[in-house]
């Protein structure tokens, strides 16, 4: 979540003092442990808090359980993540439920395992229980996690070809496509590391959350008097999320969104529009399923307070005030079109037929389009990229105004900083990676690239300068943006940058734009991802070279899961991605995706957002999203009292919506009743128990859904058993998604005269 305030996540876990915790040494190896320095610590406060200054170099890290539980770990959250990705609720399922459920896992192998020594005295020799299951072996076991957690993004580019498009990509060309993308940003990462990982003034905020949670798992867990201990709360939190998810999985649906108002005016298409939680603007409808909670925004258990109040201002102001008020002033003739879809129209209001307007060599027929008249978008839609351009530019001003001398200071200390803080000088002890580790698989990538942009040019479309100019692009930002998101946590989007570079520069090719956006910004962002985690490393004091194996590893494994399963899914599943069809599998991601690649990459931003396009206007929103965080800066001046305005954030607070579509109205309403409920009630009034049970129950959640999910699917889905009743009917509002505007003839809706 952007915008976290690192102090409201970390203080219930870091307000103790400060004190040697046992599980960082086996009990033989106690005196090991190293401190440079007695009070020796970082000079970043939150970080003195949370991370240990000890280290004990002779904890064994590579172990057979490290890597049994790490591949699993991944394995499973991979298939997981791009299984649940395809339905209309999808599930992100992230590190943190791997980074609890194996510590029981660990615990029982280092019980239960031989200890034995095979080829005592030689130089192979090596045991499969090295000893207690420590905190090293869990953090890699984490990292080879975090290689699985949340989606692959080069997928989408194969689902739309595939499914969208119906075009050819072979497995092959989709494979290359994949990892590349997911290796690429290696490169950037290594040759920043030295910037972005060692200075202390780097100090990335959200690690000292996983940090916290590393100590509250292994530190010694009593049972408190007449409560349970956090391993018994997560096997029981695990049982019942579960056996709940069957009933919104398959025997009541509806608890997926409860849109009473559309039961009470079953035959009014504004009392729809206005109550339908998965089609309108979802007025009082709540989601009784934790995948409908935490499947676009992540946990609300994991959001603080305050990121969970600038989203719900966001949320609100868009939705219920912005959105109505352009639909009913009839702004771009709105009410041809649905009030909440992330469809494409005509000027008539019926679907846009895009695959008329494609000739035969997969690029826009020109004479076509003019036929068929321009491209039109539903209000909420042309909203939603208003409010990107808003929070880009809100986001650079936001950080100019409020980090831009911080940045300054700290970004020159990081490249002139002599003196190494305490976890630097514990991490020089281990054998750093050499950076031509990094500079070969960059150079390996980038010609892999080329060579694929070349030989399977009809599949991809992108021209070999547009792999380079991608790769400018990701190189230039990784530093700035790097250096942002280490100090301040905040992290700008950059999609529609590239989107809108190369749709000008070469419109007319879907897939070249889909592939330039995800080598110029993903590469990007799995550069930040891999130097997030060598930080984490660092804190931990995982040696290096094994950091870097497990990224590796991890990362390749991924990437050959998540492609295998999305392709078993669209080649198993019939009609999968069909909204019209009563089936979960409706792809509501990969929706939003093609339809960028048709706006931005076939037709171009000049004949949607350009002069020769309907959406001029919208670029304002470039301009007003720069001036709203002057305002508020200018606001903390005026009153330099009032606390609460620092709190207003408007990067957070203009993107709220930016995950919608495909999000849903449903999917903010109950985060956000959720994420009170966690970060304000319980925190606030009771600290003891939030800090004991709120990740852990996050992570048992997610743990329980995914499973009943997979099962549910493999006894009954592919059988195609299902129950036809009204509690599967998931929205019960059938007129949502019909205009409102007279004499408009659209499928299965009354025509208002």
């Amino acid at each position: 979540m952007v915008g976290e305030s690192s102090d409201q996540i970390t203080a219930p876990l870091i307000s103790r003092p400060e004190k040697e915790y046992e599980h960082y040494s086996s009990p033989e190896s106690s005196s090991s442990q190293v401190n440079e320095e007695p009070g020796e610590n970082s000079p970043i406060k939150q970080v003195a808090l949370t991370v240990p200054t000890t280290d004990d170099p002779t904890l064994p890290v590579l172990t057979f359980r490290m890597w049994f539980l790490g591949t699993l770990s991944c394995v499973l959250l991979s298939f997981l993540n791009q299984f649940f990705w395809y339905r209309t609720e999808p599930l992100s399922i992230t590190a943190i439920s791997a980074q609890i459920a194996v510590v029981p896992l660990g615990q029982l192998m280092a019980a239960k395992i031989t200890d034995r020594v095979f080829f005592r005295g030689t130089r192979w020799e090596f045991t499969l229980n090295p000893g207690p299951f420590n905190v090293k072996e869990h953090v890699l076991i984490t990292i080879f996690a975090n290689s699985g957690a949340g989606t692959v993004y080069a997928i989408h580019v194969v689902t739309a070809v595939k499914v969208f498009y119906k075009q050819h990509i072979s497995f092959f060309v989709s494979l290359i496509v994949v990892i590349t993308t997911q290796v690429l940003g290696f490169g950037w990462a290594g040759i920043y590391r030295r910037y972005l990982v060692e200075p202390a003034a780097m100090w990335w905020p959200a690690n000292l959350v996983q940090v916290s949670l590393f100590r509250a798992l292994h530190e010694k867990d009593e049972r408190p008097k007449g409560g349970v201990t956090r391993t018994q709360f997560f096997i029981i939190a695990f049982i019942c999320s579960f056996a709940y998810y069957i009933f919104p999985g398959y025997l009541f649906q509806m608890l997926t969104s409860l849109s009473w108002i559309c039961w009470i005016f079953p035959k009014s298409v504004i009392a729809q529009q206005l109550g339908s939680g998965l089609k309108g603007l979802g007025i009082g409808a709540i989601g009784l399923d934790w995948s409908t909670i935490s499947s676009y925004l992540g946990s609300p258990l994991a959001s603080p307070w305050f990121a969970t109040a600038n989203v719900a201002v966001g949320f609100f102001f868009v939705m219920y005030v912005v959105t109505p008020l352009s639909y009913w002033l009839n702004i771009y003739e709105a009410k041809t079109f649905p009030i909440f879809s992330d469809d494409l129209f005509t000027s008539s209001g019926q679907i846009y037929n895009i695959s008329s307007i494609i000739d035969l060599n997969f690029h826009l027929d020109a004479a076509a389009y003019q036929r068929e008249g321009p491209l039109h978008l539903s209000t909420f839609f042309a909203m939603t990229y208003g409010v990107g351009f808003a929070a880009l530019s809100a986001t650079v001003m936001h950080v100019l105004l409020f980090h831009g001398r911080e940045i300054w200071e700290q970004s020159k200390s990081s490249f002139n900083q002599k003196k190494m803080d305490i976890h630097t000088k514990l991490m020089s002890k281990y054998r750093q990676v050499p950076e031509w580790w990094f500079w070969c698989i960059l150079v390996a990538n980038v010609a892999l690239t080329i060579f694929a942009c070349e030989y399977y040019k009809e599949q991809l479309q992108l021209p070999w300068w547009g792999v380079i100019l991608a790769c400018v692009i990701a190189i230039f930002f990784t530093l700035p943006i790097g250096i942002i998101t280490a100090i301040t946590n905040q992290s700008p989007g950059l999609n529609i940058i590239t989107e809108y570079i190369i749709g000008y520069i070469y419109p007319g090719y879907p897939v070249a734009n889909m592939c330039f956006k995800v080598y110029g910004y993903i590469s990007m962002t799995q550069a930040i991802t891999f130097l997030q985690d060598f930080k984490l490393g660092h804190y931990m004091k995982i040696p290096p070279r094994m950091m870097f194996m497990a990224q590796v590893v991890g990362t390749l494994i991924a990437g050959f899961v998540y492609l295998g399963t999305a392709w078993w899914l669209m080649e198993t599943i019939p009609d999968i991605c069909d909204k019209s069809s009563d089936s979960v599998w409706t792809c509501p991601g990969d929706h939003v995706f093609y339809d960028a690649s048709v706006i931005w990459g076939l037709i171009g931003p000049r004949k949607i957002f350009g002069d020769q396009g309907t959406y001029g206007m919208v670029n304002w929103f470039f301009l007003g999203g720069a001036i709203a965080p002057l305002l508020v800066w200018l606001a903390t001046k005026a009153f330099p009292n009032q606390e609460w305005i620092r709190l207003i954030n408007m990067p957070v607070l203009i993107g709220a919506c930016g995950q919608m579509p495909p999000a849903t109205a449903v999917n903010y309403t109950t985060w956000i009743i959720v994420g009170f409920l966690s970060g304000y009630v319980v925190y606030r009034y009771r600290p003891d128990l939030w800090q004991r049970h709120n990740y852990v129950l996050s992570g048992a959640l997610d743990a329980g859904l995914a499973f009943m999910g997979v099962l549910l699917y493999m006894c009954l889905g592919l059988e195609n058993i299902s129950i036809d009743w009204w509690g599967n009917d998931l929205d019960g509002c059938p007129y949502a998604s019909c205009p409102t505007a007279k004499g408009i003839l659209f499928e299965s809706c009354p025509v208002i005269s």
